[in-house]
């Protein structure tokens, strides 16, 4: 789709334009923030709750056209603040924002706050904007609204990819009902399909690099630290990272460059160098000369016949970029033996750091009008609210937020993380980098690849392919 922009030139089709070609358009005068906000908001009214009925979006910022009003102005009086001025984005709906800001949720007017997809906390007053948010904003970039996601971030039990129950069913804009894969699922859809420029998603383990490659565009997940956490509604703050998803690696740099760096009020950030790099100088396809990237080809023994071509053509393309591959370069650890701790450690540490940093969240909210303040508070709320929290038969089902507050911390939690720092890390990323000096590790995206980072804290990204770094790289 594209648009007539006031000076007549047209813009570049919202599917594919990127967010440089974007500021461009504004910086040349082509279009005004005010027109590409418009334009997007056109977008979402004819594909969101209508036509396909993706459902990718939860709610829109009716001050988004007013903040583009105020953002043109400035930029005429002072001067553009840099690449994000005047850009709209998504935030996934457990990123807080202002509450001083007004929402529409199912086109009713209430505060833009952050839902988890969640009734019981509607209308809930948060303290501050989140510092991704915050940091944003100071950038410029204007928050469309908030996007779609398995509420409670998948912890909420067994219920469909994509569906809460404020939002709905988000879908796949590529195949009829197709699922959209994993919780930041509104933010991939909304991003592949040009409802927003850029969007950011959060991850637990595979939250981001799943709905990424599903939905055909670039997710990054952070290493943990390098990104804050704090005023990101929590599951686990072992595993928990925000990251962007947008169309193009040049994109998900551009927002990376702005969100990382230390926050005093997420203290794993302080243990990262001080220093942001400059990703957007790391764009360069000469770099790729000399790097040893790594095939855990052991990995792939169950994919499917097509993705393991389209895998193996893909190495291709790296080696004509001057790229060795080590194939096979496999994890030391055998593949049960990390499905095993997946199954066990992992449900027994994400079980006890969601009641830990739930609560921990729910208590710093300066007001909750449902008086829905603990995880125990929340279990009880959706009883008492099940026509529109659990009507069955599909969506009838809170059996983790129950076994959750059933947790505790104990001889068998530290036991388990400490499994996951040394299959996560020792046993895995760490030792194959070491043993066949690699620079990175490349899986397809729906393996096994996003497990592992996530136990070690290890970051990612994924557009077709997924790249594995330890924390050294």
């Amino acid at each position: 789709m594209t648009f007539e922009a006031s000076s007549g030139a047209a813009l570049p089709d919202l599917y594919e334009a990127s967010i440089a070609e974007l500021q461009g358009g504004l910086v040349k005068g082509y279009f005004s923030s005010v027109q590409l906000v418009k334009a997007y908001l056109g977008r979402i009214e004819e594909v969101n709750l209508k036509g396909p009925a993706l459902h990718a979006v939860i709610e829109i910022n009716p001050k988004a056209l007013l903040q583009a009003a105020d953002l043109d102005a400035e930029r005429k009086v002072k001067g553009s603040r840099g690449p994000l001025h005047g850009i709209p984005l998504l935030l996934k709906d457990n990123i807080a924002t202002l509450h001083e800001e007004a929402a529409i949720y199912h086109w009713q007017i209430t505060n833009f706050s952050s839902t988890l997809g969640s009734y019981a906390l509607m209308g809930s007053v948060v303290p501050r904007d989140a510092c991704v948010a915050a940091k944003l904003r100071a950038a410029g970039a204007i928050f469309l609204g908030k996007a779609n996601l398995s509420e409670w971030a998948g912890m909420r039990g067994q219920v469909p990819n994509g569906f809460s129950a404020l939002g709905g069913q988000t879908l796949s804009p590529y195949y009829p009902n197709a699922d959209p894969y994993a919780s930041s699922s509104g933010s991939g859809v909304a991003t592949a399909i040009g409802l927003v420029a850029g969007s950011l998603g959060s991850e637990t383990d595979g939250s981001i690099v799943f709905p990424s490659g599903r939905n055909n565009i670039v997710g990054i997940k952070p290493t943990i630290g390098l990104v804050s956490r704090a005023g990101v509604i929590p599951i686990s703050s072992h595993q928990d990272t925000t990251g962007p998803m947008c169309r193009s690696v040049a994109d998900a740099a551009l927002l990376l460059s702005f969100i990382a760096g230390p926050d005093p009020r997420d203290e794993a950030t302080l243990y990262q160098p001080g220093i942001v790099p400059d990703y957007m100088r790391a764009l360069n396809k000469k770099d790729l000369k000399g790097i040893r990237l790594g095939v855990p080809r052991s990995s792939l023994r169950d994919s499917k016949a097509l993705v393991e071509d389209t895998f193996n053509a893909s190495l291709d393309v790296f080696r004509a970029l001057g790229a060795e591959i080590v194939d096979p370069a496999d994890f030391p650890d055998a593949l049960e033996e990390l499905w095993a701790s997946k199954t066990e450690e992992q449900d027994i540490v994400l079980a006890v750091d969601f009641k830990v940093d739930i609560n921990k969240y729910l208590s710093g909210l300066l007001e909750v009008p449902t008086g829905v303040k603990t995880l125990a508070d929340l279990i009880e709320f959706n009883k008492a609210h099940a026509d529109l929290e659990l009507p069955p038969p599909f969506y009838n089902d809170q059996s983790q937020l129950i076994e959750s507050e059933a947790t505790h911390v104990d001889d068998a939690y530290l036991a388990a993380l400490a499994e996951h720092f040394d299959l996560g890390r020792t046993k895995g990323i760490d030792a194959t980098l070491a043993q066949f000096s690699l620079d990175a590790i490349i899986l397809p995206t729906d393996r096994l690849a996003s497990a592992r980072a996530a136990i070690a804290g290890y970051p990612l990204i994924s557009g077709k392919y997924i790249v594995l770094r330890s924390h050294r790289g």
